[in-house]
């Protein structure tokens, strides 16, 4: 699964920390029933322009990644959940939005590689 939002008006204050983005990367994963495989890595970005900054965040978990991209001048988020094991999307989507606080949403879900789950391995070989 790939889970793609894209949130608009969001808290200010939340987009522009680098602590409470590692703190949510660092928690996050196990809060959805995946495995973390080391410590997220977050860093600001400042651009060549006074409004082109923001916060990046990634982690590494044993199903794929996670990871945020803000835009404090803008108020705009995105992030990525992309894992090859099933997880509660709209969930999901509730509570990233409740934490950064964001009005407006648009978030996409493509369903990827999850029939690899279930492949036996005579079936991997055969590929």
């Amino acid at each position: 699964m790939h889970l793609i939002i894209d949130g608009f008006a969001a808290n200010r204050k939340t987009l522009e920390s680098e602590d409470l983005i590692y703190e949510l990367l660092d928690h996050y994963p196990s809060q959805i029933g995946m495995t973390k495989v080391e410590p997220p890595r977050v860093r600001k970005y400042i651009g060549s322009k006074p409004e082109d900054w923001g916060i990046s965040g990634f982690v590494l978990i044993a199903e794929s990644h996670i990871s945020i991209h803000t835009f404090p001048e803008r108020r705009y988020v995105n992030i990525d959940i992309f894992s090859c094991k099933d997880f509660d999307s709209e969930q999901a989507i509730r509570e990233l939005k409740d934490r950064f606080e964001f009005t407006e949403i648009k978030s996409y879900l493509l369903n990827r590689g999850l029939e690899y789950s279930h492949m036996e391995t005579a079936d991997l070989k055969a590929v």
